[in-house]
This record gives C-alpha cells, sequence and structure tokens, in this order.
C-alpha cells in the first residue's frame, strides 16, 4: 500500500485510537496509584506530552463529572478519588478490610485528636508497639515527627488530610474536632 492510499479518514481513525489509547493509560495510571500525582510523574508513565495531557486531564474530569469517581486537581498534581458525596459509604466500606490494624487505627486516632502530642506520651499510654505505628506513619507521610528534647512532637500532614478527607482546621484549636462533630451518628 503507498502512502497516497491513506485516506484522510484512516489518519483521524488512527489519531482517534491513539488518543484513546493515551487517555486510558493516563486513567489506569491515576486509578493505581491512589495519590496525587504530579504532570512529570504522568509524562514519565504514559508518555504523553505535556499539551496534550493537560487536555486530556480536562478531559477525564469532564468523564467522570457525574459519576462516583472524580479527578481531583490540586495546584499542579492530580489524583482519581471517590466522588465526595460517597465517600461516607466508601469509609464504611473500608473499615471492614482496612490497611491498618486495629491497633494502629487507635494509634493514629489518639494522634490525630490530640495533636501536636509527644512521642513519649503516645507511648506510654498505647504501648511499645506504638513505635513501629508512628514509624509506618512517619514513612507514609501522614504524620511529622519533629525532635523536641528527649522524645518527637508528633503532629498531622496535609496528606493525612488529604487521605481520610477530613478539613485542617487548625486555626481553630483541635484539627479533627469540627470535622468529627457531623460523623456521629
Amino acid at each position: 500500500m503507498s502512502f497516497e492510499h491513506i485516506s484522510e479518514k484512516n489518519i483521524e481513525e488512527l489519531d482517534s485510537e491513539i488518543e484513546s489509547e493515551n487517555l486510558k493509560k493516563i486513567e489506569a495510571a491515576l486509578f493505581l496509584s491512589g495519590r496525587f500525582m504530579t504532570l512529570q510523574e504522568l509524562i514519565s508513565l504514559t508518555d504523553v506530552n505535556p499539551i496534550l495531557l493537560k487536555k486530556m486531564l480536562a478531559d477525564l474530569e469532564d468523564k467522570y463529572k457525574n459519576s462516583g469517581i472524580s479527578i481531583i486537581k490540586n495546584g499542579n498534581t492530580w489524583k482519581m478519588d471517590v466522588a465526595e458525596s460517597y465517600i461516607p459509604m466508601v469509609n464504611k466500606l473500608a473499615t471492614g478490610s482496612s490497611e491498618f490494624s486495629k491497633a494502629e487505627q487507635e494509634t493514629l486516632a489518639m494522634i490525630a485528636f490530640k495533636q501536636p502530642i509527644k512521642q513519649s506520651v503516645v507511648i506510654k499510654i498505647r504501648g511499645n508497639k506504638a513505635y513501629d505505628h508512628i514509624k509506618k506513619f512517619v514513612e507514609q507521610g501522614l504524620l511529622n515527627k519533629k525532635r523536641t528534647g528527649h522524645t518527637s512532637e508528633l503532629s498531622l500532614t496535609e496528606k493525612f488530610h488529604d487521605y481520610f478527607h477530613v478539613q485542617n482546621n487548625s486555626d481553630s484549636g483541635n484539627p479533627l474536632s469540627n470535622s468529627l462533630e457531623g460523623e456521629e451518628s
């Protein structure tokens, strides 16, 4: 087949297939990451040029606008997440088989409620296993750990607030108090 035999329609079909494939790559990357991804991360994963990538991200935002999933843009990062109106339902589902043990959840809840809190206080209340819990949460970026004297001070990170979908109201006392008041049943 010579170059002259390629019709305009065939070129459009090929462009459409390539765009569809690129859209699927972006969608899969956002779905699987479960976190905010930078434009550079998405470019290196998908090999889509930055201008097209931004357009496709906007297309995905439109695609999921009225669904149970949403594409969230935060500055120059994007992530796929459950639509805000379904977060309470999904959180109930997630408590069944969590990525955190019950003991880890209790340690994190105590830190979240009392923060900033000294690590020594957490260990005194929760026991020596809390060292492992704290280490895990710091590695996952959910807690800040700042050395103060013979112990460390623990506080929540912005990633914690994003991960658990709670607002950071740290200007008004306890950052979780306002978020948790409306969730009592």
